[in-house]
């Protein structure tokens, strides 16, 4: 089994193999160009988007910069999903986000991890675990999502957060580790910054 085979295969591999190396470096090409663009360039970047990614949904937009190990070829956008400015995506796993999903400033989301064992990190090994993210759900500003998480539908997740278990749909949960801290409600759907009726 080749190194490639075994990082497809979700298992422990070596990511400085040759054969992956240079597809990666492929990979990343589209992203330089992107990231040099800004406003007013909006039609570039809707040509680039799915040259970069494995899928992408109509409406969905990236604000540069974005980083990702693999450019985005492992990451899977549904329709209308907005991330502003500095998205990291450690896609050498698949992500999938849902449609309509925000993504706030300086998010980080993470597919590749490496084992605890010393001498397994001194070779340099490492092992993927995707990220499912639900539809409609926001992601605020330098929120972690971990390796393995999935994220239910319509939930928030707090600023800073640090996402290491699954979250399930129709939450807010926030802190480190990222936790429950309660279910949308009736009130939500009512009122927005905590008393202010929703007149829209």
């Amino acid at each position: 089994m080749t190194q490639k085979q075994r990082m497809t295969e979700g298992h422990i591999y070596d990511p400085a193999d040759g054969e992956i190396m240079q597809e990666q470096t492929a990979c990343v090409r589209n992203m330089k160009e992107y990231n040099a663009l800004g406003l007013g360039d909006e039609a570039r970047m809707r040509e680039l988007l799915p040259q970069m990614f494995a899928e992408v949904g109509e409406g969905t937009s990236i604000q540069p910069p974005f980083y990702a190990n693999w450019g985005g070829k492992h990451v899977h956008l549904g329709k209308n999903v907005y991330a502003n400015f500095h998205l990291t995506l450690v896609d050498d796993g698949h992500i999938f986000i849902g449609d309509r999903t925000m993504i706030g400033p300086n998010v980080t989301i993470v597919t590749g991890t490496h084992p605890v064992s010393p001498a397994l990190r001194e070779r340099g090994l490492q092992y993927n675990a995707d990220v499912h993210i639900g539809k409609n759900v926001w992601l605020g500003a330098g929120a972690i999502v971990l390796p393995g998480v999935t994220i239910g539908d319509n939930s928030v997740i707090g600023a800073g957060a640090v996402v290491s278990r699954d979250i399930p749909a129709n939450v807010v949960a926030v802190g480190v580790p990222c936790r429950v801290l309660r279910e949308i409600g009736e009130h939500d759907l009512r009122y927005y910054d905590k008393d202010k009726p929703i007149d829209l």
